[in-house]
Order: structure tokens, then sequence, then C-alpha cells
């Protein structure tokens, strides 16, 4: 940047000039002598130098990139789950590598802590026999999973991956908030924080010495490797599903990991070894790198009422025949009122004293802090110095601060024993980019630990938790706080690092996974759902462009197009009826459960689809306005069928896709033809089949005459070099057919095959002229029975 000129302001000074330090705190950008830290001022050089238009525009693209990317936040706590999307502070919290060195080095001391506190807790239990643990603490603990006592994980470890809240005190020394080990949460949101800030500063970005991600994620997927060593050892994550808050993270990491994402429903568990259900049958599990609760994973030994698990997990575990991560049980540690512990345990067991502190708690289990409670609680309900929080609380994000309310005060009052006590913190503040200016914001930091060959790794960053002005106690994204980058600088180059391992030797290609029962399933009625959608658009724009023609007048073949709709069903009297919106919706659902093994260009091609039609519903009418929704509609859709086509790999799940649009499209065909093609059909009839079919073009040049019975017949049953016709899409279901495993078993045809040969061969040896009415409606009876037999087969 050039310096600035004789009579003109250094921008960076600009700049700190309007940006005023909250009081009392420390600022991760100023010192306490208010100037700029040396690890900023790069950052902060090329900050300046953006004009405030450019750097709008900036923020916008780096907005949208998590926005095409899927990432949202859920709201568990309203009644509809309602998703918002994830609130993006595009100023990065930069920190220099020796003070990153400082929080690793205490971070992993308490990895390996935590460690030792769990495989005690449920093996010899010394902690509460010296009296180091309250054995209520523990017993009451609804995370403390009793029939895993005495359990060996597999592995030799309960935990391999944390994460910790961690925040800056007044001192400039960290503070550790929260330990979050039952199934942590944000690391692919740390990723996607990363490449969307990379969006907005990608010079900065690249000339600041900002060390890489990816070496932890390959440390730690190296690290799940060896725990399922040999050829039959799978490494998968365990999720609960798209209903779960953070499934947009489940998928993320399945692909850039490049591991398997199941769900309980995928799970069985057979003579003590936990087996997944795929198109080519029981195959085993070794590593299940958990998302959801522990006690929500086998509802046979743990919790009755769970529906996201898999009956007989416990006993995979407790045989060593399945590695969890963590390990089940591990959220024990997760309780506030074990931080109160962790420094008499360090000591006694260490020989040390922790290096990084934790907030302060009180455990109103224990009659002095009870005691203590009861003396101030007028004094706590007016201060902030001093909050209440549930002791059991894994899912709360938030940094306590928050003064109570009158129900707390009542209860705290009845159920002293149930509540813990917290002092606050003034946690440190950053610089965040608010209505076009800087202004400083407390903040706390999520940072993650993974185990690998070489013991814990940190990794090198992680993402801030920026809190709102109004509320600048409430740090959690759920209370309207936002997420930026934490880029960790060295004075020199960092190495570049990729996912991709070391060359060592020949290269050998790896076998295709295996494609779960669930999976084909959803990507069999994704293929269904679209060509359903497109049908209906089809038969839409056929009759509103005759009602444009007609000017509205009722006839014959209207009244038939009608009755034909309600059949679909969708509701005629309904430009862009309700039912075709429901379709797509229903593929954007589909789709949704195999984000992992979906592109993201086709994701969002298809919710972009999805919200179109839903945009133009109420704004259509009768005649030439739906003419042009349904156009519109058209586009997308071939927009995203190329998509697919052209860009998804030829693997199992792309079988079931086709399977499912070639079979929709052949019974769409069939019961077009069944309705348009008969002999009592209306005049004009005949030529809305052919339009619906796209083969206006088609039938003009090859037939050049008018549409008659038999022409049409042939053209949308028989002729196999037109990509709508019915035997074409029966050959192409038998070809995708041949590519399934179980497809032929010792020379035999599957009944699958056998059926689809039957009705391919008793179709091609008729003609236009001998196909009646009777004929197309076992021809439609014969496809249904198509879908029922492959669902037996392979989606069950």
């Amino acid at each position: 940047m050039p310096l600035p000129r004789a009579g003109h302001p250094d921008p960076i000074e600009e700049l700190l000039g309007a940006y005023k330090p909250l009081t009392n705190v420390a600022d991760e950008m100023l010192a306490t002598d208010g100037s700029l830290r040396p690890v900023w001022r790069g950052f902060m050089d090329h900050f300046a130098s953006l004009p405030a238009e450019q750097l709008a525009e900036r923020v916008q693209v780096g907005e949208q990139y998590l926005n095409d990317a899927g990432v949202f936040f859920r709201q568990q706590e309203s009644a509809d789950q309602q998703e918002r999307a994830w609130r993006f502070s595009p100023v990065p919290m930069l920190v220099h590598e020796n003070d990153w060195q400082v929080l690793s080095d205490g971070l992993i001391q308490r990895a390996d802590l935590l460690e030792r506190v769990i495989a005690d807790l449920y093996s010899e239990n010394r902690l509460v026999a010296d009296g180091l643990l309250p054995a209520p603490l523990v017993a009451s603990n609804p995370n403390w999973l009793r029939p895993l006592v005495g359990v060996q994980p597999a592995g030799g470890y309960h935990l391999h991956f944390i994460a910790f809240e961690v925040g800056r005190t007044a001192d400039g020394g960290w503070m550790v908030l929260a330990d979050r080990t039952q199934a942590p949460a944000g690391a692919a949101l740390a990723l996607e924080n990363r490449l969307a800030t990379s969006r907005v500063f990608p010079e900065a970005f690249a000339a600041t010495n900002v060390h890489r991600l990816a070496g932890f994620f390959r440390g730690f997927r190296d690290h799940l490797q060896t725990m399922a060593p040999g050829p039959q050892g799978r490494v998968a994550i365990f999720s609960g599903g798209p209903e779960s808050p953070r499934y947009f993270e489940h998928t993320y990491l399945a692909r850039y990991l490049g591991l398997s994402l199941y769900e309980g429903e995928d799970l069985t568990v057979a003579n003590g070894e936990a087996m997944v259900r795929t198109v080519a049958g029981l195959r085993p599990v070794s590593v299940l790198w958990r998302s959801i609760r522990g006690r929500l994973c086998d509802p046979l030994e743990l919790d009755e009422t769970s529906y996201i698990g898999t009956p007989g997990l416990v006993r995979a575990v407790r045989e060593g025949r399945l590695a969890m991560v963590n390990a089940l049980g591990c959220g024990v540690v997760e309780a506030r009122a074990m931080l109160a512990y962790l420094p008499q345990i360090a000591q006694a067991w260490l020989g040390e004293a922790l290096r990084l502190p934790s907030i302060q708690t009180y455990w109103c289990g224990n009659q002095a802090a009870q005691a203590y409670v009861s003396q101030n609680l007028a004094e706590m309900a007016v201060s902030p110095a001093m909050s209440v929080a549930l002791p059991f609380d894994p899912n709360d994000e938030a940094t306590p601060g928050a003064n109570l309310s009158e129900r707390q005060r009542q209860e705290l009052a009845a159920r002293g024993h149930d509540w813990i006590g917290q002092n606050l913190i003034r946690l440190s503040s950053t610089p965040a980019y608010v209505e076009g200016r800087l202004q400083p914001r407390p903040v706390s930091l999520r940072v993650f630990a993974a185990r690998t060959a070489n013991g814990w790794q940190l990794m090198p960053g992680g993402y801030a938790r920026v809190a709102e002005q109004e509320n600048p106690h409430a740090i959690s994204i759920r209370e309207g706080g936002s997420a930026a980058d934490v880029w960790v600088v060295s004075d020199s180059r960092v190495p570049e690092v990729s996912m991709a391992p070391p060359p060592s030797g020949d290269y050998v290609r790896p076998a295709a996974g295996s494609l779960p029962s669930r999976a084909a399933d959803n990507l069999f009625w994704l293929g269904r759902y679209v060509e359903r959608a497109e049908h209906m658009i089809r038969v839409l724009r056929a009759h509103h462009r005759r009602l444009a023609e007609s000017g509205g007048a009722d006839t014959a073949l209207q009244a038939s197009v009608a009755a034909y709709l309600e059949g679909l069903p969708a509701d005629p009297d309904e430009p862009v009826p309700q039912a075709l919106v429901q379709a797509l919706n229903s593929a954007v659902l589909s789709a949704g459960r195999v984000r992992d093994r979906f592109s993201v260009d086709g994701w969002i091609a298809l919710r972009q689809l999805a919200a179109t039609a839903a945009a133009v519903a109420p704004r259509s009418s009768q005649g030439d306005s739906t003419v042009r929704a349904m156009t519109t509609l058209l586009r997308q859709i071939a927009g995203f069928t190329g998509l697919v086509h052209e860009n998804m790999y030829r693997f199992s799940g792309w079988q079931f896709l086709a399977i499912g649009r070639a079979l929709e499209r052949a019974q769409s065909m069939t019961a077009i033809l069944q309705v348009f093609a008969d002999e009592e059909a209306p005049e004009g009839a005949l030529d809305l089949a052919v339009e619906v079919g796209d083969a206006v073009i088609t039938h003009r040049q090859r037939y050049a005459i008018a549409t008659h019975r038999a022409n049409v017949i042939d053209l949308m049953i028989y002729d196999t070099l037109n990509p709508r016709a019915v035997l074409f899409q029966l050959e192409e279901i038998r070809a995708q057919i041949t590519r399934l495993p179980g497809a032929e078993d010792h020379g035999l045809m599957s009944p699958l095959a056998r059926e689809l040969l039957r009705i391919h061969a008793g179709l091609a040896v008729l003609t236009p002229e001998t196909i009646d009415s009777e004929a197309l409606e076992t021809l439609s009876d014969d496809l249904g029975n198509v879908s029922n037999l492959l669902t037996a087969a392979y989606l069950s």
C-alpha cells in the first residue's frame, strides 16, 4: 500500500480513530496503549485500501457463497424448526502462532485429562472414591450411561474429537468456557467460513501467512482409517438425518473426508456386528463418527424413545466390533459443574495445574456452594457479575451472562441442588464490520482438537462467535451473534497442504463403496419426482395454451385435460397447482437426504427450481400468463437434468436415479396415451399428446401428415430413437438393471430382470394398430409392478 501523501491522513489511522474499544476488556486488534497489534498490520493495510462500495460487494459475495452452499442455522426452539441463514462476520480474527501455541498446549493437556476422567468414570471410579468428584454429580448426570460401565472402547480411547469454547480475559490470557465431548459440532462451519472469508479478502489471505486447515482434517481422517484396518473396514459419519440441526455439516464432512454418511435406519446389528444395509446386501461397519447424543444411539439399551438410533449398537460396542467416535457416554464431562473440579483433578493426577483456567462455576449440589448462592441470591438477580444455568445442558452454546428471571429465582430457591452458578468474565472484543465501519464486539472462539498418529492436534483456526452490540454477552449464534473466521498467522511462509495423501508406489484405484438402500431409495424417488413435475408442467402448458387460444371458451378437449389433471392429482382451476409445488418440494426433500452424494450445483439448481414454482404460483393467471410461467420452469428443469446427466458420477446411485426417471416417464407416456389416444378422445387430443411428449417437430418431419392414432402410438411407444418413447424407457431401465448387484445369479436372471424382459417382449411383439386401451391399461399395471419389484429387491 502506498504511503499517504502530505496533507492526506493515513487510512488506517482514520479507521482506528473511529474504533473505540470497549471498557475494561482486552481487544484482539489493539494493544493496551491503543496501537495496532503487529499481527493485524498486513490485513488492515489491505482492508483500508478497499473502497466502501467494493467492500460491500465482496461481503455480499461471501454471504452468497454460504447461501449457495446451503449453510444455515436451525432454530431448535421454534415449533417448525425454522431454518435461517448462517450469520457471517466477514472480518477474521487474527491470532499470532506463538499466542495460538499457548492455547494449543493448554487444550492438549486438557484433552488428555478429560480422557482420563472419562476412562475412570466407566471403570474403577477412583475419582468418586477418592473424593475428587461428588457421586451425585456423576450418578444424576443423564449423559453418564450405566450400560457402558466396564466397556473398553475399541481402539483404546474414549475421546477422538473435541471442541472447546474459549475466550480471552481482560489480562490477555485464555480461559476455557466449555468442553464439548458429546458430539462436537462446527468443524465444517469453520471450513465454510474460511472459504467465504477468503472470497471477501482473497489478496489479504494470499499475502498473509495463514495456517491452512486441510492438514488437521487429513490427520484425523488417517487416524479414523487406522481404527478400521483391512479391506472390510468401513468408516462412516453417523447422522441424525435431515431433521438434525447440523445435517449440513454431516454431509459436508462426508464429502470432504471421503466418508460414508449413515443414519440409524441404514444400520442393523447381526451377531454382535454393526452392518449397513446396501443395495448389495449387508456390509460390516467398523467405525462410526457419531453426530448425535450417545443415549439416542441405541433405543434398545439406552433410550427407548429414540427414533434416530439403531437397536443393538451398544452390544456391538461392548463386543469390541464397533468403534464409536467419540465413545458412548463421553458427554458426562460436558456438565458445567465438572469445570469446578477439573483443577483439583489435574493437580492430583497430573501433578501440575491446568495451564488454562476454566470459567469459575459453583455446583449447588455442594452444600457450601448452595449456601453461598442462597446468601447472595438477591445480588445475583440484579448484578451481571453472576449467572445461573442448568448443569446438564450440552446444547447450551451461549456464554453465561443473562440476569436471573423471576421464574429462575423461584426455581433456584426451590431446587437449589439442581443449579450451578457461574462467575462472568469480560471477554475480549474483536473488530466486526457493522453498518459500513469497524466496531468492537465481544468474542469467544470454538476450536477443535483431533487425535492423530502423533497424538492430539489442535486445528490451526476455528471460528469466532461475535456478539451483537445490543446484547454483548449473548455470543451464541442462537442468540443473534455471527461467526468469523480465525486466522492463525505465522511470521514465515506456511506450507501448502491438501487432503491428498503423499504419493507412495504405484497408484491403485480404490474400490467403489456400497450404496446404502436408503440413499438408493431417495435417488430413485428424486428421479421420479422431477420427472413427475416435468410431466405436470408440460400438461399445464398445453392446457393453458389452448385456453389462451380459445379465449376461455369451454371445449370438450379442455374438459378432458381438466379431468386428466385432477387424476394426477392437480387442481385444474389453479394456474400453478399446489400439487406441482409439492412434487418439486418432494424432490428437494429426497435430494436433501443424499446431500453427500449430490453435487452442490445440482442441489442449488433444484432448490431454485422449487423456489421459482412457489414464487410464480400466486402471480399466475389462466391462459398466457401460466404458459410463460410453465416455459420458465421447463427451462430450469432442463438445466437441472442437464447438470445431473453431465456431471453425476455413474456409480450405483446414478443407476437408481436414472431408473426412477425412466420408469416415471414410461408411466406418464402410457397414462397420457390412455386418455388422449383413446378412440373416444375429443378432437385435438392426439395433437396435445404429441405436444406433451415434446415430439411436435419430430412428428412433422417424420410423418409429414396430420396426427392419427397409429402414428402417435408408433412415435410415443415404439420409436426407440425418441427419448420419450415407452420402449426407449424400458431399454434404459433394463440397461441400468444389469449393472446393479444381483441382477444375475449363476446365470439366472433376477425376478426384476425377468419381469422387465417380459414387459419389453410383450410390448415389442404388438404393433401400433393392435395397441388398444386394454393393452395400455395392462402396460400401466406392469410398470407399477416394476416399481414394487425394485423396492423389494433393493430399497427395503
